[in-house]
């Protein structure tokens, strides 16, 4: 079912994400969304994350498609010009997926294969403006289709930018350009998105906030300390600090629990990113509600 149709309902939407594998065999990430299906509403599918070759998010939202998964396709401006980004979206829709994210894209040089030319054609608003005209029935060259797609457009900001108000004019440009539901960067200061929520809540359109449940205080840092907009507070990597590996994920799932909790009456939505540990998001399901 598309996610907007789901918030016309009223429902507080959950949804989580795996990360297809560098191969052809989709069996473990198609596993690690039976994990989680029964407690979310939806699975997103990476595309090509961190600009490092995976197997196609296209593809693999088929696959769960089939095994009765609702997928989240996500497409990023990065890896390919207008032409093929439009026949991916006709693609999804003659496919049955109706939920795509749409994305910008990290820059190839970040990823493994550093020498690989960037595209970036159109940018994420860009492709919002084409895909809302698919759904209209047109392309970008304004020819008229056999058939207009019928897709939920969703789209990213950043709370916790330090430049808020860049992300707020980009959040509306979006809106102008069709997207229908956000997602957000990783939050771990609830302060920070009431703030930005204030603010955001005004467009009217239903924002999902984003959690990674952290696995250990190095990764908590490397996130400060590196991710663009996300700040873990000090406290959050003591504890993961001073935790037993042994215990580090049932903690994780009560920190990302407690977020979820916390941020719940601010927002429409739950965006939870687990990076792996797919079993995590059933538990952190359960607390937060």
């Amino acid at each position: 079912m598309r996610l907007s149709a789901l918030f016309n309902q009223g429902k507080f939407v959950v949804t989580g994400e795996i990360g297809p594998p560098k191969g052809a065999a989709a069996q473990e990430c198609l596993d690690g969304a039976r994990l989680m299906a029964s407690s979310v509403d939806a699975v997103n599918v990476t595309d090509n994350q961190s600009a490092v070759m995976h197997l196609g998010s296209l593809g693999v939202s088929r696959l769960l498609k089939e095994a009765g998964i609702e997928p989240v396709f996500q497409l990023t401006c990065r890896d390919r010009n207008r032409i093929a980004l439009q026949s991916d979206l006709l693609s999804a829709g003659a496919l049955g997926i109706e939920n795509v994210l749409i994305i910008t894209g990290d820059h190839p040089i970040l990823g493994d294969h550093p020498e690989a030319k960037r595209v970036f054609d159109l940018d994420s608003v860009q492709l919002l403006t084409a895909a809302s005209g698919l759904n209209n029935g047109r392309d970008m060259a304004g020819h008229e289709l056999a058939d207009p797609t019928d897709l939920c457009l969703a789209a990213v900001v950043n709370p916790g930018s330090d430049e808020v108000e860049t992300q707020l004019i980009k959040m509306e440009k979006k809106i102008e350009a069709g997207a229908q539901v956000f997602q957000t960067q990783a939050v771990y200061e609830p302060q920070v998105f009431e703030k930005f929520m204030a603010q955001a809540s005004s467009f009217g359109v239903p924002v999902m906030v984003g959690i990674v449940p952290l696995k250990s205080a190095g990764m908590a840092r490397y996130m400060s300390n590196n991710v663009a907009g996300v700040h873990v507070p000090d406290d959050m990597i003591q504890r993961m600090a001073d935790t037993p590996k042994a215990d580090r994920k049932k903690v994780s799932a009560e920190m990302a629990a407690d977020l979820a909790r916390s941020m719940k009456p601010m927002c429409q939505g739950v965006h939870l990113m687990p990076l792996g540990w797919d079993d995590l998001v059933p538990q952190i399901v359960q607390q937060m509600n």
